[in-house]
């Protein structure tokens, strides 16, 4: 996926729902890079030690920042910082779900759906490889969650957390974002990778093969497709006429840019909407619609359109009485 566009550059069984194991914790890191101060230090309760699973191996009563617990779970998988970090920011771990699945709920994420903070396998947890795409793609737009999951490795507290996702060192780029395994999931890899500004996420689900998938699969993203300027903001994209103005055509001005990844052979087309006309007036930079981005027919995109200038109603001068007596030209 072209994360700033949401292109899908391929897809295969994107919308089949599966068990996506500690993927989940990209949900969870989200929910406390958006909702919590990361500076603050919390407890570790009961609740959190000897969770099963991969594990930082928190104990009891120890104190530790949010940002470090972080680390913890985003590096080391640490199913035990999830159950901290949940009990921190919803008070319980039901109520943390409850928000987990209130941001997939706004966030568009029809195919996904959690029981736990951590991804350990439950008939009712489960996601699919759009929905993590849309996620991390919306996930690392946050700057906690970016330097957190792009981090290779972090000391702390006499902890040395290394992090497991091996393509931050095997592909140019790469900056996350998390790894995930259960005997029932299979191996789920989320990954992302930015060159020259421009960021692709990868996502494979019960793939055995998934480093190098992964890489095979961001090198082809980023050589076959190339970010099209299709719109430039301000070029005129048509005309439109005007009934009863001063002049009998506006032009429609495009009031953003818009870009959009394509393959050397594809070329996409405008098409506008509307009637093909307007009463007068007109204001120049006034709403004046859209125009759609189709290509191979289907609409990927549209760009809002303005006036280009203003187009007063035509003044018809009347003739004086003696004129319309007398005859002669108004």
């Amino acid at each position: 996926m072209d994360a700033d566009t949401g292109r899908l550059l391929y897809e295969k069984d994107a919308d089949s729902r599966s068990l996506i194991a500690s993927t989940t914790k990209i949900m969870t890191a989200l929910l406390i890079c958006e909702q919590c101060n990361v500076l603050d230090r919390m407890k570790i309760p009961a609740e959190a030690v000897g969770i099963e699973g991969s594990s930082m191996y928190l104990r009891e009563g120890e104190v530790l920042t949010l940002q470090e617990l972080l680390y913890g779970l985003m590096l080391s998988s640490g199913n035990d910082a999830a159950v901290a970090l949940a009990i921190y920011c919803g008070g319980t771990v039901e109520g943390f779900v409850q928000m987990m699945n209130d941001k997939a709920f706004r966030l568009g994420l029809q195919g996904t759906h959690f029981e736990n903070p951590n991804g350990l396998d439950s008939p009712n947890h489960y996601s699919t490889a759009r929905d993590l795409a849309v996620l991390a793609a919306y996930a690392m737009k946050n700057s906690i969650f970016y330097q957190t999951v792009s981090t290779k490795s972090v000391r702390f507290g006499g902890r040395g957390l290394q992090n497991h996702n091996k393509l931050l060192w095997r592909v140019d780029g790469a900056d996350g974002v998390k790894t995930g395994y259960t005997k029932a999931a299979g191996r789920i890899l989320v990954s992302s990778a930015t060159r020259q500004g421009r960021r692709l996420i990868c996502v494979t689900i019960n793939d055995g093969n998934d480093w190098q998938d992964h890489s095979n699969l961001l090198e082809e993203g980023f050589s076959r497709y190339t970010p099209n300027q299709i719109v430039e903001q301000g070029e005129c994209m048509g005309t439109v006429s005007v009934l009863g103005g001063e002049s009998e055509r506006v032009q429609l001005l495009a009031a953003e840019d818009f870009v959009y990844p394509l393959t050397a052979e594809e070329n996409p087309e405008i098409l506008l909407s509307g009637p093909g006309f307007v009463y007068a007036p007109v204001v120049q930079g006034q709403e004046a619609g859209v125009g759609y981005v189709c290509l191979d027919g289907k609409v990927v995109g549209k760009v809002s359109l303005v006036y280009g200038q203003t187009v007063e109603y035509e003044k018809i001068q009347k003739r004086s009485f003696w004129k319309r007596l007398f005859g002669g030209t108004p």
